[in-house]
């Protein structure tokens, strides 16, 4: 795990973490994805990645986390600016699971 990597989570964990939470997608689902539920569980990957390795039920969610935000960004309206931050949701998972993926080596 690159120490840059790392570094770079954490500063989009920073900045997730002081963005609001787009209210609209409160109790939404897209594509049968809960978008909070969503929300949540990459959170929780990311905040464990930065904690240390993932094992292997965390790296599963988020695999199956990642693969949900494809699913549903491009059917997410851009109001409250809820694309970009599920963008920067999908962003965030999508290094923490290249994070998980080098650990693994």
């Amino acid at each position: 795990m690159s120490e840059s990597e790392v570094a770079l989570l954490s500063r989009m964990w920073e900045q997730h973490m002081r963005a609001p939470f787009p209210p609209h997608m409160r109790g939404r689902e897209i594509h049968g994805e809960d978008m909070v539920l969503l929300d949540a569980d990459i959170a929780g990957c990311v905040v464990s990645t930065l904690s240390g390795p993932l094992d292997e039920k965390r790296r599963k969610v988020l695999l199956l986390c990642l693969a949900a935000v494809e699913k549903v960004l491009p059917s997410i309206d851009d109001e409250d600016s809820a694309s970009e931050y599920y963008e920067h949701l999908r962003n965030m998972a999508a290094l923490a699971v290249e994070l998980g993926n080098a650990d693994a080596r």
